[in-house]
């Protein structure tokens, strides 16, 4: 299908139909509703006229499958949402949802319509109740092309994916003259809620993009790995890269040492697909890294501690990001692939003061509830609480394999060691030596995936090279894996 290589711009931005246009296969966006316009007949806006009530509506096609979608247009009535406004959006998803398909919404808005005042809030409740009667049904992608303040904010929050445009659109409950008016706070929008701050510090967005075109062109790359539908398989693509190719990269890239670092990235570019790798929420906790790839053109999820940032270790926010990923691929029946090479939770006040406990358990959580395909590879080690959560045997996965040479165990050799032998060690001065023969001795009775394989807690023990080889060929053997959970409203995902 032929891409459409330029639009028309208003400025320096897409019109909200060139967007449209330019996310959409060619000539396939078909627009409904177009004549439908506000009723309000208040503070001047009978004589105010306003095509499609300032939001497009429609439905097109991205590489021939469908899926719809709306446009808030800022040039009229400043995107605003009224009663009519929501009553259009909340048709499209309401399309969306019976047919099974994908909804995208382009938010470039100035918030509730203060003309409407009731109507205009009851608008946004009305579309938050499609964001989860939906959740979890049909992907829901929200690009974010200028403001988006106050409750519009949570529209986007309740979707699966939000992509932000860097240093031109931005989310706020308040806006900052609010902030000042009430904390007397002086702080511009940028810092406030610009792409950046929620792309590195806060987590709200899941991609950043340095241009429209750019955050267009990710949804269609987004809903390549997605079916339409919760109930829908997942579709392979032909693979043109060795299925059973020997990664031996792996050798010098992950050094031998436990705590040496290196960055996960790379082990996924080698044992994935060439090139499928499409990182969510690269620029947060980047101590734990998360994505969509494919195996032996299977797409999947996968999640991958980084040992490259902060050794790789779990804290609050890798737990609540992790989380969130399982559980969308849990919803959308992707496998999860998870590569593990983690020391352990962060300690800390700060982080218990934080809630470690409660996010840490939603990690738990994730993999207790997926009932996906679920493999993990432990790389170098995995140590106490974190080894349970990250896939584990104990959580569900079913199946998990190890490095020659990996470590499980509740900590690792050198604090077991001052625990178990302290008072010996103290006597004899902590002799190196000693220390040493204490931790080897340790590795080899405690420690040793030996003691796990011999469990069933690890299904077997793999050279590097053979780790793509190993994971596509159990994906094929799990792939049509059936399980069913209680029947239940919802269970209580921890605070």
């Amino acid at each position: 299908m032929t891409r459409i290589q330029s639009q028309p711009v208003r400025g320096a931005e897409l019109t909200a139909r060139a967007r449209l246009e330019q996310m959409f296969d060619a000539g396939t966006f078909f627009e409904i509703d177009e004549s439908v316009h506000h009723r309000s007949r208040h503070f001047g806006m009978e004589t105010k006229k306003a095509p499609g009530d300032g939001v497009i509506c429609g439905f097109g096609e991205i590489e021939g499958r469908t899926v719809y979608a709306y446009s808030q247009d800022r040039s009229i009535l400043g995107g605003s949402l009224g009663e009519a406004h929501s009553q259009k959006i909340v048709k499209i998803m309401d399309l969306a949802g019976k047919a099974g398909v994908p909804v995208v919404g382009i938010n470039d808005s100035g918030g509730a319509r203060i003309q409407e005042g009731v109507e205009a809030l009851a608008g946004y409740g009305e579309i938050f109740r499609r964001n989860v009667k939906f959740s979890g049904v049909i992907p829901q992608i929200s690009l974010l092309m200028g403001p988006c303040a106050g409750g519009a904010v949570y529209s986007p929050a309740l979707t699966d994916f939000v992509v932000m445009v860097d240093k031109k659109s931005f989310m706020f409950v308040t806006g900052p003259k609010v902030v000042q008016a009430v904390t007397s706070e002086q702080v511009d929008t940028e810092t406030l809620g610009g792409g950046r701050v929620h792309a590195e510090v806060s987590g709200v967005a899941h991609f950043l993009v340095s241009s429209e075109i750019e955050g267009l062109e990710l949804a269609r790359r987004i809903l390549s790995y997605l079916p339409q539908n919760n109930l829908e398989d997942i579709e392979w693509d032909l693979c043109d890269d060795d299925v059973v190719r020997s990664c031996d990269a792996l050798e010098s890239i992950v050094p031998r040492e436990a705590t040496r670092p290196y960055d996960i990235g790379d082990v996924i570019a080698q044992v994935m697909d060439k090139d499928s790798f499409l990182e969510v929420h690269k620029l947060w906790a980047q101590n734990i890294r998360v994505g969509f790839a494919r195996l032996g053109g299977c797409p999947v999820g996968v999640v991958g501690n980084n040992p490259g940032y902060l050794a790789g270790v779990l804290d609050i926010a890798a737990s609540r990001k992790a989380a969130r990923f399982v559980r969308t691929c849990n919803a959308f029946g992707l496998p999860v692939i998870s590569l593990v090479d983690v020391p352990g939770f962060l300690p800390g006040k700060e982080q218990e003061h934080g809630g470690i406990i409660d996010h840490g358990a939603k990690l738990a959580f994730a993999y207790c509830e997926a009932t996906v395909p679920k493999l993990a590879v432990i790389l170098r080690k995995s140590y106490g609480g974190a080894y349970i959560v990250m896939s584990s045997k104990h959580v569900g996965a079913d199946y998990n394999f190890a490095w020659e040479g990996a470590e499980i165990a509740v900590m690792g050799a050198a604090g077991a060691v001052e625990i178990l032998y302290g008072k010996e060690l103290k006597e004899s001065n902590g002799s190196e030596q000693r220390k040493k023969d204490l931790s080897d001795e340790y590795n080899r009775t405690v420690a040793s995936t030996e003691v796990a394989s011999q469990r069933g807690f690890v299904d077997a023990v793999i050279s590097r090279a053979d780790t793509r080889k190993v994971l596509f060929r159990s994906l094929r053997a799990i792939i049509g894996k059936k399980e069913d959970l209680p029947v239940k409203r919802n269970g209580n995902v921890p605070l």
